[in-house]
């Protein structure tokens, strides 16, 4: 059961991700200046630290192509986030 869960809780930003990929287009690729492989990457290894980013330079922007201070939290609370499901997932593989 804890390794359903787990892999549950580590496909679950994956799914938000694809969600607003999917219901808003070009939100995140204009937050990451159309880059492609930014996308792919931050699909598959930091999928909550890229949703934050997005937000950050999208919805908190003072100007376009500007973050605002509270967007860099979001994005490093994103990052701790996404950091603390990789080490639980490799914790409980051991």
């Amino acid at each position: 059961m804890g390794c359903g869960l787990l892999s549950a809780l580590f496909g679950v930003p994956r799914f938000g991700f694809a969600a607003v990929w999917l219901l808003k287009p070009g939100y995140i690729q204009s937050a990451l200046g159309g880059n492609t492989l930014f996308l792919l990457l931050g699909f598959l290894f930091l999928p909550l630290t890229t949703l934050g980013f997005a937000y950050g330079m999208n919805d908190l922007a003072a100007a376009p192509g500007t973050m605002t201070p509270m967007g860099w939290v979001l994005t490093g609370i994103g990052f701790a986030i996404d950091i603390g499901l990789v080490s639980r997932r490799r914790g409980a593989r051991t």
